[in-house]
């Protein structure tokens, strides 16, 4: 893989070229920021920006000012090639919290193992309706220990408006709820994006996350998309690697409150 050129093609199209990922979501250029503006319930924030140190403390204080009119609290999702170098220092400056780091993969689907299964006593339920949904929010509020209505929101509006947008699966230990994931499928791009991989505590260790992987990929080159893209956590990068996906930048949330 050309790490440069693939870089530079996620840029354009999965930032500077982002779609609405909710139904009730839009997209806005101003200068050279691209934002996403949604409901409270939905994502808010900044993917790209095209900053220099003469640009960026006026580009800040515009996204507080405009998402505060709104009564939403934002993020800014900093990337580590981003410009300028010390913009996460700035964002700072202006009130944003870092949140922890993790690592852009990117793998091309057909060069990826993806042979893994689920283990023995396992098997993964595709997510079609509500039901589905509501196991896969309490999977990732157990696995994470954080509040599952946004993503509850989330998937319910995508199953409605978009279905092909979005494959959600559940991993099931008899009828209990132990892993969820999804993949979200951009259309006109060559990308698709690996997200949740939650797993609860008590049935980690046991491949079940490599398994949802594997299966997402499989579902990814069945429908033609090319590369897929993970922002990982320490825990999840190694496994990635093995999976045959390369690291090619970092990724950083900044929250700003309303």
């Amino acid at each position: 893989m050309d790490h440069t050129a693939v870089l530079a093609l996620y840029d354009r199209d999965m930032r500077e070229g982002a779609q609405a990922d909710d139904p009730g979501a839009r997209i806005e250029r101003v200068g050279r920021v691209v934002r996403l503006v949604s409901s409270a319930l939905g994502w808010n924030g900044v993917v790209w920006s095209d900053l220099d140190d003469s640009s960026a403390d006026a580009a800040i204080a515009e996204q507080i000012a405009h998402y505060h009119a709104l009564g939403l609290a934002f993020e800014w999702k900093l990337y580590g090639h981003d410009l300028p170098v010390d913009l996460g220092q700035r964002l700072e400056a202006a009130g944003f919290t870092p949140e922890p780091e993790e690592t852009l993969m990117i793998g091309e689907v057909a060069d990826l193992s993806l042979d893994a299964g689920p283990p023995e006593g396992i098997r993964f339920l595709p997510v079609t309706d509500r039901a589905g949904v509501d196991l896969v929010a309490d999977v990732h509020a157990k696995a994470f220990g954080t509040d599952s209505s946004r993503l509850r929101h989330q998937l319910l509006a995508r199953l409605a408006e978009d279905p092909d947008s979005i494959v959600a699966v559940v991993a099931l230990d008899g009828d209990t709820p132990v892993s969820a994931a999804r993949m979200e499928l951009v259309p006109g791009t060559p990308f698709a994006g690996l997200w949740g991989g939650g797993t609860v505590e008590g049935w980690r260790g046991r491949g079940i996350y490599r398994a949802l992987v594997a299966h997402r990929a499989r579902t990814a080159l069945d429908r033609g998309y090319r590369y897929l893209q993970v922002d990982a956590s320490a825990q999840s990068r190694p496994i990635l690697e093995r999976l045959g996906f390369q690291p090619l930048s970092t990724t950083m949330p900044y929250i700003h409150g309303a």
